[in-house]
């Protein structure tokens, strides 16, 4: 079985692909417009999930918005995540949003005309003993009041479920209802969406900075010109601290790089999404599996892992057991990236077109070994 390395820059966790100079996966293109519109109600930056989004539900209310995206629609993290879709094991204050949300995510293939690759398929939290279960069932304490459809379920039906297990487990918390969609189809299907309900997508052209007057957004101000606006909605992802410490608005983000494989196709492995021990895993639409780890995170220690310790200090201390730190040329390159920089001359954005770094093979070994323990199916 051919397994390819993937890996994600995240404002907190993300994905790549192996083979070749460059780890992204192949992505949907989305064309650029030709001609910058000289101004717009609403201008996006970054044309992730967020940004297409946002423009999609912008665009269907009238209103006049631009999405302008440095590199290409998706490039980072929104084509590199894991493709869950869940209302399971998320904070309670989190999951009247996502309810509303899956609601979206059921519809979007009809609402864009296009393939998401949204499916509900089912996701499964694995639990080895009591103890692990026991926590998942205060979680489902909390989350009773929202009606999920989410159960403690025990070991035989996990091995009904997920025909092919090897593996013994206590339980599971298990969500009929959560779903999956195909990261590299998502964002690109939902920006033509938007652009058909008129929005203007602009790929290749950075958003350097904004302007303002008597206080208020007046512009933003692009490579390739300036948009005159009334509001801006920052979707840059990663690069959202960089973009607002030029505004002089201190955002306390750090990076963490989570690692992903992408097998081949083949046949006899689970249908339902699932995590346990070190390993994750989603069944792709090509026959193949997304396989990741939520056991381990890798953090790159960069100049901004200094400045921010106080504020991140109490998250270290809560999960430092997940958390493997390194030293390498990120912190020579984040060092080295202007923080400020003025609007008529060449910005950090437009440097660096995508984010794309290499995959962890440690943590990737990991999960690839875990996964091959409790499923036969991923040892070939």
């Amino acid at each position: 079985m051919l397994i390819r390395r993937v890996s994600v820059r995240e404002p907190g966790l993300g994905v790549n692909f192996t083979r070749g100079d460059s780890m992204a996966p192949r992505v949907d293109p989305v064309p650029s417009d030709e001609k910058l519109p000289a101004s717009a109600d609403v201008v996006i930056v970054g044309g992730g999930i967020i940004g297409a989004s946002t423009a999609l539900f912008l665009a269907q209310r009238g209103v006049s918005v631009v999405l302008c995206e440095k590199g290409h629609i998706a490039g980072e993290q929104s084509s590199r995540n894991w493709g869950w879709c869940r209302k399971m094991a998320r904070d309670p204050r989190e999951i009247p949003l996502i309810i509303e949300s899956l609601r979206l995510w059921e519809r979007m293939n009809g609402t864009v005309d296009a393939e998401t690759g949204f499916r509900t398929c089912g996701i499964m939290y694995l639990g080895e003993n009591a103890e692990a279960l026991s926590q998942m069932g205060t979680w489902l304490e909390h989350a009773r009041e929202f009606q999920l459809d989410t159960r403690l379920i025990d070991g035989a039906e996990v091995a009904r479920l997920l025909p092919g297990i090897a593996k013994s487990w206590a339980g599971a918390l298990y969500t009929a209802s959560d779903g999956k969609a195909e990261p590299q189809l998502a964002a690109p299907a939902i920006a033509q969406g938007a652009r058909r309900r008129g929005a203007t997508i602009m790929t290749g052209c950075a958003v350097r900075g904004i302007e303002t007057a008597a206080g208020r957004v007046s512009a933003v101000v692009t490579e390739k010109g300036r948009i005159a606006c009334q509001s801006v909605v920052l979707a840059g992802g990663a690069w959202s601290r960089l973009f607002c410490g030029n505004l002089g608005v201190e955002l306390p983000q750090l990076k963490v790089l989570a690692s992903v494989m992408r097998t081949e196709p083949f046949e006899g492995g689970p249908e339902i999404s699932a995590t346990g021990g070190l390993f994750g895993y989603r069944k792709r639409m090509d026959g193949g599996y997304t396989v990741a780890t939520l056991g381990v995170r890798t953090i790159d220690l960069v100049p901004d892992s200094f400045r921010l310790f106080p504020e991140y200090l109490p998250s270290i201390r809560l999960h430092w057991k997940k958390l493997r730190f390194r030293v390498g040329r990120r912190f020579i390159e984040e060092w080295q990236t202007p923080r400020k920089w003025a609007l008529d001359r060449e910005s950090p954005f437009e440097a660096m077109r995508v984010l794309d770094p290499e995959a962890d093979p440690f943590v990737l070994e990991r999960a690839r070994a875990s996964i091959a323990e409790s499923f036969p199916a991923f040892r070939n």
